[in-house]
């Protein structure tokens, strides 16, 4: 039995956590500028009036004086002379006019700024890859138990399938009677478009039937994450002022899932504004203990998938949204390299962080699903063009990158040293690496402040306090807290980005891939910020009192239960091959994916 590990399982504190071990107290006094002092200002005085009023008097008529600046002062950590606050009393009346007409100016969620974020790095180059994928061949034949089909792997149903041993038809039917029976328990669906599966399982029949099949995800169910589009159909985005919210489009991965033969079984729970796992219906649990949350905000997807509800889910992450549910659920949880995937008619949350990918019960199923969902879309100003190779043939002699920092830790439990041991003894070329002592919690405000943009009108309006969820973490306040961050030190954080982008290329240069626990040495914010690859795989169970949604004890009786622990594999960008390949082998090597929840 391993030892409890303390894991932070929403994307804040595990950041929060990892920031408040490598950034110092300057960077977090970096928190504010001038814009706290003009929330102050009225909007009603003419520019120029203000601006001779400041020079004259040392303040102005829309109620700022040199004190306030003072504060602002104290706040952002810098000192001025009276005179340098005079100057800046007679600027700001031109900088609160920009900010009243852009703050009266109408955006839709979607409308990305004119800057759109590129992990790929001048000079660098990236191998072309072909769009071919080798999964794994099964001669099984169809289980007779219903149970051991909902929980199989994607490549056998895909196998049952295309054989005609099961219809799509039926095996949606299998799916339903499970939502039917345990969904509203885990409350991990907003809704149930059993109509809908229902048509497009029997689309899938008849498609096969005239010698058709569209490739290994014709008539596989599926669960999608409630931040994607569906024509006709409700994406609330888990938050109050939006449960009637009806698109009438559909995200272009819905698109492409559609056209390979997938079938939605329904939109999956997402925590409120892709925070968490509490939405406006609920808290979505986790089949392993059902008294505790799922961990977010990819909350309902792995839920779902890791109750044999659905095949497989389609999550989105900013900063650990699909690794930290995967982690908490047992799924294998794949985010890919920044702008392979569409976020076309998905809720932006971040313009420069969010992703969409696969959440499985096994490692491997995640290729057949990128191989779908991948792809060059104009609609997305973040979007890249490049294949997609998964060829496990093609990957011998693989160097594997590992931290000997990130084992050695009092957090490091049994389960990710015995992952360590597994990987040594698979014949990889392993290699000791180390990641230079950078700033990189200061990289953190960054969600922040796209986020608060995003969602700037609901805090404005004060609707975004009817959230269900509130508190120093949620997104109200967050919101609240960047109005407090200069524009200076918001671009000097980017550029801090471009530093860490560089050091990430110098380290992955020496290696296939590296491996790890989920959030050590900061990889799991490092990756994101860089656009790199990562996928989390169950690597074993531990025994855990009911948690909060943060990791920590919620239960002083003693009551523990055995609920599964994730491990991962980080690939370079477009790397995704070799990472699923060694995340596969070191499940198999493991052992611990076969199990099931007993709901």
């Amino acid at each position: 039995m391993s030892k409890p590990k303390s894991n932070y399982d929403t994307e804040a504190r595990i950041i929060e956590a990892q920031a408040s071990l490598t950034t110092d107290r300057r960077s977090f006094l970096a928190l504010a500028g001038a814009s706290a002092a003009m929330g102050l200002v009225s909007t009603e005085q003419p520019a120029k009036a203000v601006q001779q009023n400041a020079t004259d008097t040392g303040s102005d008529s829309r109620g700022l004086t040199l004190s306030d600046i003072r504060g602002v002062e104290r706040v952002q950590g810098v000192t001025y002379t009276d005179e340098q606050r005079k100057e800046v009393l007679g600027n700001l009346p031109r900088l609160q006019d920009a900010v009243r007409d852009i703050r009266t100016y109408s955006f839709e969620n979607g409308d990305a700024p004119a800057p759109s974020f590129d992990p790929r790095l001048p000079g660098a180059t990236y191998p072309e890859q072909s769009n071919t994928i080798q999964l794994s061949v099964s001669d099984r034949t169809l289980p007779r138990n219903e149970d051991d089909i909902a929980f199989a792997r994607l490549s056998d149903l895909s196998h049952w399938i295309e054989s005609r041993q099961i219809t799509a038809a039926d095996l949606t039917e299998i799916y339903l009677r499970r939502i039917d029976r345990y969904a509203s328990t885990l409350e991990c669906f907003v809704t149930v478009t059993a109509d809908l599966a229902r048509e497009q399982a029997a689309a899938a029949d008849a498609l096969l039937a005239t010698g058709t099949y569209l490739g290994p995800l014709h008539g596989i169910p599926y669960s999608l994450k409630d931040l994607a589009d569906t024509a006709g159909i409700k994406t609330t985005w888990g938050a109050e002022p939006f449960k009637n919210r009806i698109p009438d489009q559909d995200a272009t991965l819905v698109r492409l899932l559609r056209d390979a033969g997938a079938i939605l079984l329904g939109k999956a729970t997402s925590g409120a504004l892709a925070y968490g796992d509490v939405w406006y219906g609920g808290v979505t649990r986790n089949p392993w203990n059902m008294n505790e949350g799922s961990s977010g905000s990819s909350a309902g997807p792995a839920s779902s998938v890791a109750a044999g509800l659905a095949a497989f889910g389609i999550g989105t992450e900013t900063l650990g949204s699909i690794i930290s549910p995967s982690n908490r659920c047992g799924t294998a949880g794949l985010r890919p390299t920044f702008g392979r995937v569409s976020r076309k008619g998905l809720m932006a949350l971040a313009w420069s962080l969010d992703k969409a990918g696969p959440i499985t019960r096994y490692a491997e199923d995640t290729a057949a699903i990128l191989s779908v969902i991948n792809g060059y879309d104009p609609s997305d100003a973040g979007s890249l063009s490049h294949g997609f190779d998964y060829t496990p043939d093609a990957y011998s002699d693989l160097k594997v990158g590992y931290m000997p920092a990130a084992f050695d830790s009092e957090n490091t439990s049994d389960i990710d040293r015995a992952a360590l041991e597994a990987a040594k003894g698979l014949g990889y070329q392993m290699q000791e690496i180390a990641l230079p002592d950078m700033p990189y919690g200061a990289l953190f405000p960054i969600i922040r402040a796209e986020a608060a943009a995003v969602f700037d009108e609901l805090v404005l309006s004060g609707e975004i306090n009817i959230l269900r969820f509130e508190g120093a973490n949620s997104r109200g306040a967050t919101s609240r807290l960047m109005r407090m961050l200069s524009a200076t030190d918001y671009v000097n954080m980017e550029r801090l980005r471009r530093h860490v982008m560089r050091m990430a290329h110098d380290v992955f240069s020496d290696v296939d891939v590296i491996i790890g626990p989920n959030y050590a040495e900061n990889m799991l914010l490092i990756t994101n910020y860089t656009g790199h690859p990562q996928i989390a795989f169950r690597a074993g169970f531990t025994e855990q009192p009911t948690r909060t949604r943060y990791g920590e004890a919620d239960d002083e009786s003693g009551t523990t239960f055995s609920v599964p622990q994730a491990f991962s594999v980080f690939g370079k960008l477009f790397g995704e091959g070799p990472m699923i390949h060694v995340a596969n082998q070191l499940e198999q090597a493991l052992g611990a994916v076969s199990a099931r929840p007993s709901l």
